[in-house]
C-alpha cells in the first residue's frame, strides 16, 4: 500500500527495504501512500479515541502496534499569556502528556511497531534526551534491546534515568549530538541494528499525528503551527500528514509551518532569514535547552520545504526568552514544560511583539516535553524552599501574616 520516495531525486524503494538514504543522492527519505486508494472517512475516525493510532489509514503499521496508548494530547487555549499579546486564538498541544513526558512517543510506537514487522531484533538511537527515553520505553514493552549514545554532559538527568530504568544500554560519548548520530548510523548499517533517529521516515509518520489531532481538537485548520527545532522532524511530520489530509480532502488549506530554535543553535533560521538553499550547520551549538542543542538538523532539507511552501517563517529567541517562557507558561496557564517546549510560545512572543503575525490568526504552538524531564534547570531558576522550625508562629511568621 505504500513505499519509500526519495524528496530530492524521486527514486523508489520498496517499503520493506531498510534504507535511511537514498542510494542515488544520498537525500532523505519519505512514505508515500496511495492517497487515491485510501477510502477511510473522516465519520470512521471521528469514532474512534483521540491517538495516535486513529489515523492508522495514514500509517504503515499492519501488525499489532507496539503501543501505551500515546497521543490524545491535550489542547490547550492560553487566554492569560494570549491576552497579554494581543493574540485572542492561542493554543498549546500539550506533547509532555504522552506516556514517556514527550512527542517522540508518537514516533516510536510506528518506529518500534515498524522494527518488529521489519523482523529488527534491535534498535538503536543517538540522542538529546527524549528520543533516548521514548526508545528505551518503547523497545521495553516490545520486549526487545535499545542502545542509545548521547553527549555526554550535554543531557538532562530526568531524561538519562528513564532511559537506564527501562533497560537501554546507555552510552555517552565526548562528543556533541551530530557526532553521535554519526556513530550510531554507522553501527546500524555495520551491524543490523534498526537505527530510530528522525533520519528514519516511519518514525516521522507517526509524529505527524500530532497536526492531525490539533485539528480535531480546534475544529478547523489553524491559521499557524509553531514548533521549536532540533533536528526538525517534527515540523517536517506534521507538514507532510497535513499535505495528506488535503489529498484527501479532509482540509481545503494548509497553515503557516513556523519554526523556532535556540539563538545559540539556529542553523534552520539562518538558512530562511537568509534566503539560503540548505542550512549551514553549527559547529558548536551552545543553549541550555538540551532537547533542541543540534547544528546539524537531519531533516533541515524537509523542514525549509515546509516552512517556505506555506509561507511561514523561523526565528530564534534567547535562551533568556525561553526560561522567562517556561516560568510563564507554568504560572500563568498551569502548564509545565521543559525549556525546548517553551521555545515555540516564546518565538510566538517575540514574533508578535515584531508585528510579524496577525492579531486574529489561529495558532497552534506545540510544547514538546514534560516539566519534569529537566528539573535541574528548575530548580536553578525557583526560590528554595523556606525551612521552618514545626510552630505556628514560625509559620506566620514566614507567611508574613
Amino acid at each position: 500500500m505504500y513505499h519509500l520516495v526519495c524528496v530530492h531525486c524521486g527514486a523508489t524503494y520498496p517499503a520493506d527495504e531498510i534504507i535511511y538514504n537514498c542510494k542515488k543522492c544520498g537525500h532523505l527519505l519519505a512514505v508515500k501512500y496511495p492517497l487515491d486508494e485510501i477510502t477511510v472517512k473522516r465519520s470512521t475516525w471521528d469514532t474512534r479515541p483521540l491517538s495516535v493510532w486513529r489515523y492508522k489509514e495514514l500509517l504503515p503499521v499492519h501488525i499489532e502496534p507496539v503501543s501505551l496508548h500515546e497521543g490524545g494530547t491535550p489542547l490547550y487555549h492560553l487566554k492569560r499569556l494570549g491576552d497579554e499579546m494581543g493574540l485572542k486564538y492561542l493554543y498549546a498541544k500539550h506533547e509532555g502528556m504522552n506516556p514517556s513526558g514527550s512527542f517522540k512517543d508518537r514516533g516510536m510506537t510506528v518506529g518500534v511497531s515498524m522494527a518488529i514487522q521489519l523482523k529488527k531484533k534491535s534498535v538503536a538511537c543517538a540522542s538529546t534526551g527524549n528520543t533516548s527515553a521514548s526508545l528505551a520505553v518503547y523497545a521495553a514493552k516490545a520486549g526487545i534491546p535499545a542502545i542509545v549514545l548521547l553527549p555526554a554532559g550535554h543531557v538532562a538527568v530526568g531524561k538519562i534515568a528513564q532511559a537506564l530504568m527501562h533497560g537501554a544500554k546507555v552510552i555517552s560519548i565526548r562528543g556533541n549530538f551530530d557526532r553521535a548520530l554519526e556513530m550510531v548510523h554507522e553501527l546500524c548499517l555495520t551491524h543490523g541494528l534498526y537505527l530510530l533517529n528522525s533520519i528514519n521516515p516511519y518514525r516521522l509518520e507517526g509524529q505527524k499525528t500530532i497536526g492531525f489531532e490539533a485539528v480535531d481538537q480546534l475544529g478547523c485548520v489553524p491559521d499557524r503551527f509553531v514548533l521549536p527545532v532540533g533536528n526538525a522532524g517534527n515540523i517536517s511530520a506534521v507538514y507532510k500528514g497535513l499535505l495528506e489530509l488535503e489529498a484527501l480532502g479532509f482540509i481545503d488549506r494548509l497553515p503557516k509551518m513556523t519554526g523556532i530554535q535556540a539563538a545559540g543553535s539556529s542553523p534552520v533560521v539562518r538558512a530562511i532569514k537568509g534566503n539560503f538553499p540548505e542550512v549551514v550547520p553549527d559547529q558548536n551549538p551552545e543553549t541550555l535547552a538540551s532537547a533542541i542543542r543540534i547544528g546539524a538538523p537531519v531533516n533541515a532539507e524537509k523542514a525549509l520545504v515546509a516552512i517556505r511552501k506555506t509561507g511561514g517563517t523561523a526565528e530564534s529567541v534567547t535562551d533568556e526568552e525561553i526560561l522567562a517562557m517556561q516560568r510563564d507558561l507554568a504560572r500563568k496557564e498551569g502548564i509545565g514544560v521543559e525549556p525546548a517546549s517553551a521555545a515555540s510560545v516564546a518565538g510566538i512572543r517575540k514574533l508578535a511583539e515584531m508585528g510579524a503575525i496577525d492579531r486574529d490568526e489561529k495558532i497552534v504552538c506545540v510544547v514538546t516535553g514534560h516539566l519534569l524531564k529537566d528539573p535541574e534547570t528548575v530548580i536553578k531558576q525557583c526560590e528554595p524552599p523556606i525551612e521552618i522550625d514545626a510552630d505556628l508562629p514560625s509559620l506566620l511568621s514566614a507567611l508574613h501574616l
